[in-house]
């Protein structure tokens, strides 16, 4: 007997969060489709039956344009706002059905979200003065190179595994949106006894989601969302898993950027200790304010841990949110001569304490004369 997939609480495909069933509004209107918005301030749409995505595309992005239809039309796709979608979605029970068949009932159902860059007045003032550059991050992202003409091609384990090796970054891009299997295969590809490769790969997936996540971030959602899932699982062996979860979220801070918090569960495990901080100091470089939000003081004390690599990533990470809390008690790290091994953009390197320490310190000291 064939194993079903177990049914799922519905989530926002660019923060991760659980969201609340769609409804409709109190002032209904013919055709109109339930909708709903999360936390993160993306605006979804109900299709339940999966044939009239395109009208609740445009039901979402106009609700999100706060009804105004024509404002709604002049914004242009990647630069003013972002789509996602979840299908498989059961309207009735709110779950998001793999399987596609609870009970003997088919489920077609399709959640589309929309969630613009900025705050509208913000895109409008924008578009008056014809910048050219999106507002939605510090560091604008690069678009997906366009896609080969011909027919979609199939993901291979070889294929992607010869393009990884090969550190072909957009053309694993382009094979993510022509087959969504791609970033599962690269994440099979993490299960390995090789500490260099599995460095190495976790950065190439954070550059590769980067780029896809531009057009498609509801698979870089699903990466996360399995990613977090094997690591909570005792049973398995989170190789690699912590790393390219901070690479993907360092990348993409301004989409994922609500995933961060949950990294946090995993610093006290010893076998996860080290990569939660490098994950997390890896997000504190591109958005402090993320990891500033977090109960990060249960941090401190491993500033006197005895693995020196603890030392010296929690230090780094401290630094990179100008802790002012912890500069006393960095002071001692400046003279610790340890060395440990960190990462550096998919490249190994050495490291030692006391340097990061001083530069954390020194971090400290400019943000108070600012």
């Amino acid at each position: 007997m064939k194993r079903q997939s177990p049914a799922l609480k519905p989530w926002c495909p660019f923060c991760g969060q659980h969201i609340g069933r769609p409804v409709h509004s109190d002032h209904r209107k013919m055709n109109e489709f339930p909708k709903g918005e999360c936390a993160c301030g993306a605006v979804y749409a109900c299709d339940a039956t999966g044939h009239n995505v395109g009208a609740a595309m445009v039901e979402a992005l106009v609700s999100a344009c706060g009804d105004n239809w024509d404002f709604a039309w002049e914004l242009m796709p990647e630069d003013d706002y972002l789509t996602g979608r979840i299908e498989n979605y059961d309207e009735e029970t709110h779950q998001v059905v793999e399987a596609r068949n609870l009970d003997g009932r088919a489920v077609r159902g399709v959640l589309y979200f929309v969630r613009l860059h900025t705050e509208p007045a913000e895109i409008a003032d924008r578009a008056r003065n014809k910048a050219d550059a999106p507002t939605s991050s510090s560091e604008a992202m690069p678009a997906p190179p366009p896609r080969p003409s011909g027919p979609r091609r199939r993901a291979t384990k070889e294929k992607v595994r010869q393009l990884a090796e090969q550190g072909d970054i957009d053309a694993l891009v382009a094979l993510c949106l022509d087959d969504k299997k791609t970033l599962r295969l690269l994440q099979r590809f993490l299960y390995s006894p090789d500490e260099d490769a599995r460095g190495r790969l976790a950065w190439l997936i954070g550059e590769v989601c980067a780029k896809v996540a531009s057009r498609d971030p509801g698979q870089v959602s699903e990466l996360l969302h399995r990613l977090f899932e094997a690591c909570s699982d005792s049973a398995a062996t989170p190789w690699g898993m912590i790393e390219t979860m901070g690479a993907v979220i360092a990348r993409r801070p301004d989409i994922f950027g609500a995933f961060a918090r949950h990294l946090l569960n995993f610093a006290g495990q010893s076998s996860t200790r080290n990569q939660t901080l490098y994950a997390l100091a890896e997000v504190a470089e591109k958005r402090s304010d993320l990891i500033r939000s977090m109960p990060f003081y249960a941090l401190l004390p491993m500033l006197n841990h005895d693995d020196a690599a603890t030392r010296g990533l929690v230090a780094r990470l401290l630094g990179r949110i100008k802790a002012n809390e912890a500069a006393m008690q960095m002071l001692p790290l400046t003279m610790d001569e340890s060395v440990f091994v960190c990462w550096d953009k998919g490249e190994k390197r050495l490291c030692v304490v006391r340097d990061e320490a001083r530069v954390a310190i020194a971090a400290i000291q400019s943000s108070r004369d600012s």
